[in-house]
């Protein structure tokens, strides 16, 4: 694979980080403004990675699909558009506070870094319904190693970002709706690879998590019997 282009975006957030730290220090708009620039480094490499996909052989219906695209969309625009915040939705949940940016800025650089890196491990056998491409194959390398839909770990990761900088309950609502609709997507995908590979999926997935990698759900679990 040409790693050419993943790599020159990830260093174009990268050179945006560097970037901020000659600037005065941030506030709400100034923050908004370098996280959408992760955004739109994020869009510019799955619009043109979208190309020469590999051939559909099963693809859910336009209904189907809508059941993902309509929470995404609601959810986005919860996020990004500031006129929907009315009542308390648009009540603030986190201080105006410099040092939460940038945590939300890390985490968004972080998130649309790793979603790309997954995007290009995924090669062409991505597609942004659920599908079974012709030829498909089973990804074990890169993040996949440890996570089943690392594509949509770094996506989360991305938007807790910039939940943290926008600091509204209507935030917080869009990450919990793409949450549920990322998990109900992945479930229907895993029934499809499933189908597709049988025993070698079935493997695949008792070792790995499907968004967080299974040894820190593991360390998770120990330290809460630990508590009790």
């Amino acid at each position: 694979m040409n790693v050419a282009l993943p790599l020159a975006l990830i260093r174009a957030i990268q050179f945006v980080f560097a970037v901020m730290w000659t600037w005065p220090p941030l506030n709400a708009e100034s923050a908004l403004r370098i996280d959408g620039c992760c955004w739109i480094v994020f869009g510019t490499y799955w619009a043109v990675s979208a190309l020469g996909q590999k051939a559909a052989k099963k693809r859910e219906n336009v209904l189907e699909r809508l059941r993902h695209t309509i929470p995404m969309a609601v959810a986005f625009a919860l996020l990004f558009r500031s006129d929907i915040g009315y009542g308390r939705i648009g009540w603030r949940f986190a201080p105006d506070a410099e040092a939460l940016y940038l945590l939300g800025l890390a985490l968004t650089g972080a998130g649309v870094s790793f979603a790309i890196w997954a995007r290009w491990h995924l090669g062409r056998n991505w597609s942004a319904i659920v599908s079974i491409r012709k030829g498909h194959e089973l990804i074990l390398t890169g993040p996949y190693r440890a996570v089943r839909h690392p594509i949509y770990t770094g996506m989360l990761l991305a938007v807790a970002g910039t939940v943290l900088i926008v600091g509204e309950f209507r935030a917080l609502i869009a990450f919990a709706i793409l949450l549920a609709s990322f998990y109900l997507k992945a479930r229907k995908e895993e029934y499809w690879l499933a189908h597709e590979f049988g025993e070698r999926f079935e493997a695949y997935a008792k070792r790995t998590g499907m968004f967080i990698p299974r040894f820190l759900i593991f360390l998770a679990r120990e330290g809460t019997d630990a508590l009790l």
